[in-house]
């Protein structure tokens, strides 16, 4: 049960990964897409972030649960 969300934590660590480098591309880039989106991009990436730490306390638990 601990490998199901193992799996899920690193694949919500890798989507993070992307939505951060999407922000901070549309950070660089400026101009309207920056205006657009570059706010949105940050606020996905904190949910996404927090889903991430949840997934891994979850992992956690059951590891020392046994």
């Amino acid at each position: 049960m601990s490998s199901i969300f193992l799996i899920l934590a690193i694949v919500t660590c890798l989507i993070v990964l992307i939505i951060l480098m999407f922000g901070i591309g549309s950070f660089a880039k400026g101009g309207n897409f920056g205006r657009k989106y570059s706010n949105k991009l940050m606020r996905w990436r904190i949910i996404a972030q927090a889903v991430a730490v949840l997934l891994i306390i979850v992992f956690v638990y059951f590891e020392k649960k046994g």
